[in-house]
């Protein structure tokens, strides 16, 4: 009967007790202590005007296979659902404009694809760049908006991609690294691309599209793209509570873990209150926790990963969210996202990086009410977190006002704060996980899980999580015990 604990009661610590389970059979003893008073780490639904609401997450790419995976493999496929074909704008240049589809991740693949966003100078950067000398990264990792001024200038930067990063990572694009961010790009460039277009245009999609569609009683339904992006319809937060029923473990919330200990056939956890701590023996252990905590319990058994994760910096943001009335104006469009550097009329710059139109993106979301997210805060910007909750709601509603003319009161609001919510992916972080893997591998029954590994979204959450259960289980399995 093995004993495994899980540190961390996020979505990578109930996938790894979920999957622990499958591998384990029904006799393993598992249990799954958090340090809060709820399970699902950055996946959290509310009630907002009545209906179910992300506050965290919201969504995931649809196209890795782990999230669609999980949510079959759990009995969820009628709660999936895929975004409206409404589309999205960008604030650039003090206008806001479709996003153009022809890019990667805001990198153009044509310099008429990104002509409407940029100014005649700008587009004429961008068109000129194939001219330069080829983009030989020389087996380097180098930060994105270094390398995109250094082709582009600066509005590329500025316009599309710091916007698109943004809403992914919280972060900027001078901070994080091209081989994490964007390693199919990266890729291209060592194969000989040359140019940066061209290497984003050899990643575009494929002119014609693919079917996906059944066909209908009137004859074969119209082929439509595999949608990009997926959820459930009672909200995000349902899948880590479908991981816990499923994963039968027993669930410790409101306990942090303060430490460590090796012993002669395992591992002991100290748990709970520093006056009043409680032990808990382990065959093994999985850490599925934000960096700074994995290192401080990593500290003195592998000294190595404990250093290298304290490096991985984090971002803190906000969700500050409204239900509007039906009759407000809000546009028929999915949201908006904000360059940096934008501006509102009178010169303040904008609180919020993006608006998410909830109930124009999502179809489920179409009630009585309108329903809209605004994203606040970046990397280095812990300032903006440190204002009143009436503070940021109000400056979040100047943002909404000055982007689509709303003014009217909401019917509800909230705002959820997520202090270090995002790990940074930097320059050489490829490099640093690897490091922490090959550490923390000379550690018999630990493992570790979380976004700083295998990707910052649900499926990479979930991939790593994976990877950490597989690596007990066969501990386990080979263990003289």
């Amino acid at each position: 009967m093995p004993r495994v604990a899980v540190v961390g009661g996020g979505v990578s610590g109930l996938a790894a007790a979920y999957r622990l389970r499958a591998l384990l059979g029904p006799d393993a003893e598992l249990t799954v202590i958090e340090g809060t008073d709820r399970i699902g780490g950055k996946l959290r639904t509310v009630e907002l005007a009545g209906l179910p609401y992300d506050v965290g997450a919201e969504a995931f790419l649809a196209r890795r296979p782990e999230a669609i995976a999980l949510i079959r493999e759990l009995g969820l496929d009628a709660e999936l659902t895929h975004p409206t074909p409404a589309g999205a704008k960008i604030r650039a240049g003090g206008e806001s404009r479709p996003i153009p589809p022809g890019t990667v991740l805001g990198v153009p693949v044509s310099a008429d694809a990104v002509r409407d966003v940029l100014s005649a100078e700008g587009y004429r950067r961008v068109a000129a760049e194939p001219e330069l000398p080829p983009a030989d990264l020389a087996g380097r990792d180098v930060a994105v908006g270094p390398l995109l001024r250094e082709r582009f200038g600066s509005e590329v930067t500025e316009r599309l991609v710091d916007p698109l990063l943004g809403g992914v990572y919280a972060g900027h694009s001078d901070s994080l690294g091209l081989r994490a961010t964007m390693p199919a790009l990266a890729a291209r460039l060592d194969a000989g691309a040359g140019s940066l277009l061209s290497a984003a245009a050899s990643l575009a999609p494929k002119a014609s599209p693919t079917p996906v569609s059944a066909p209908t009683p009137a004859g074969p339904a119209a082929p439509t793209r595999a949608p990009v992006f997926g959820t459930l319809r009672q909200g995000l937060g349902t899948l880590p509570e479908s991981l816990a029923e499923a994963a039968k473990a027993d669930l410790r919330l409101g306990q942090p873990v303060r430490g460590l200990q090796r012993t002669a056939t395992g591992w002991r956890l100290e748990i709970g209150s520093a006056n009043e701590p409680e032990f808990l023996q382990a065959d093994a252990v999985v850490l599925a926790v934000p960096a700074p905590a994995a290192s401080k319990l990593l500290a003195e058994h592998a000294p190595a990963a404990a250093a290298n994760l304290a490096k991985i910096e984090l971002a803190s943001m906000a969700v500050v969210a409204f239900a509007l009335p039906l009759d407000c104006g809000l546009p028929e469009q999915s949201g908006v996202l904000i360059g940096s550097g934008e501006r509102r009329a009178d010169g303040t710059p904008f609180t919020a990086k993006g608006f998410t139109f909830s109930s124009r993106k999502w179809a489920h979301l179409a009630g009585d009410h309108l329903l809209v997210r605004g994203s606040a805060g970046r990397a280095g910007e812990a300032n903006t977190l440190h204002r009143t909750d009436a503070e940021l709601i109000a400056a979040v509603r100047a943002d909404l006002a000055e982007l689509t003319g709303v003014t009217a009161e909401p019917v509800d609001s909230l705002v959820v704060r997520w202090g270090g919510g995002l790990p940074q992916y930097g320059v050489g972080h490829l490099d640093l996980i690897a490091d922490i893997e090959r550490a923390v591998a000379g550690l018999p029954g630990i493992a570790v899980a979380g976004a700083v590994f295998q990707g910052v979204g649900v499926p990479g959450c979930l991939a790593s999580a994976d990877a950490a259960a597989g690596r007990i289980a066969s501990q386990l399995a080979h263990s003289p015990d």
